[in-house]
């Protein structure tokens, strides 16, 4: 009988190694989602109403859900009316699974705007167009641009950050990137009498992911896999150079490995 306890013993051990293993990856296939950000979908894509009253983003190219269906959005203001924007395009879903960075890798931010104002002279009431990363609500990065066209012309934004200590890691629920696009200028006033006869509105405009033109509208995060601790407990390892394992299984595994040597050594009872 102790014969038989003993493989009984060790195949449960067998069988729940391999469950063990099989659960985790099947595990992850399930919490997919082309919304969400992996290794294979680190493009997260501008959305918004035509109106730039609603911005919002997300990784799935394909899904223009809600967004204007030209994939323009603008703000218009009265003649000589100051030409000011303040908003913010956060993630329409939290993060199902906590986002890792390559810690040597650079976010880049592409987007397209167009302005029409008038220009910022001495006295002027200014704010450059200013972009604002935010890793929740924490302020990752800020830059102002100070050469934008405020003639109607369409102006490319490019933008790389370096990622840090601090943003290798973005946690769901609560560190979920949002985007703070400002601008501020004059509006246009016209030469005399030129605004009784022609539109003096000003706007600024910018282009979501579905254009018509090609315009980018895109923030590129350098994601790797990750798990959640390394072997000496110094912090995340990529999976992809071998230092990765599941969480759990490493103990699992020696328990195992202690069972099936005891069950081994124990002596043999023949049935009479």
């Amino acid at each position: 009988m102790i014969g038989m306890d003993s493989r009984l013993v060790a195949s449960s051990i067998a069988i729940l190694l391999f469950s063990s293993a099989a659960i985790a990856p099947a595990s992850a296939q399930a919490a997919e989602d082309p919304k969400q950000p992996s290794v294979d979908n680190p493009h997260m894509h501008l959305w918004g109403t035509d109106d730039l009253s609603s911005c919002w983003t997300h990784f799935d190219s394909n899904d223009s859900s809600g967004s204007a269906e030209g994939g323009y959005g603008e703000k218009t203001f009265g003649d000589g009316q100051q030409v000011s924007v303040d908003y913010t395009c956060s993630m329409q879903d939290t993060f199902l699974q906590d986002m890792y960075l390559n810690s040597n890798g650079t976010i880049e931010i592409d987007l397209v705007v167009n302005v029409w104002s008038g220009d910022c002279n001495q006295g002027s009431e200014c704010k450059n167009l200013t972009l604002t990363l935010y890793q929740g609500n924490v302020q990752v990065a800020q830059k102002e641009f100070l050469a934008v066209d405020n003639n109607g012309n369409d102006e490319m934004i490019s933008w790389g950050i370096p990622v840090d200590q601090n943003t290798t890691r973005w946690n769901k629920s609560n560190e979920e990137p949002r985007l703070q696009i400002e601008f501020s200028w004059p509006g246009y006033n016209g030469l005399p009498g030129e605004c009784f006869v022609f539109s003096c509105e000003g706007h600024f405009g910018m282009y979501y992911q579905n254009n018509e033109d090609g315009n980018d509208a895109i923030v590129n995060f350098p994601v790797v896999n990750m798990t959640e601790g390394g072997p000496n407990g110094e912090g995340p390892v990529d999976e992809e150079d071998g230092g990765g394992f599941l969480p759990g299984f490493g103990l699992l595994a020696g328990l195992g490995a202690l069972a099936l040597a005891s069950a081994a050594s124990r002596p043999r009872v023949e049935e009479e």
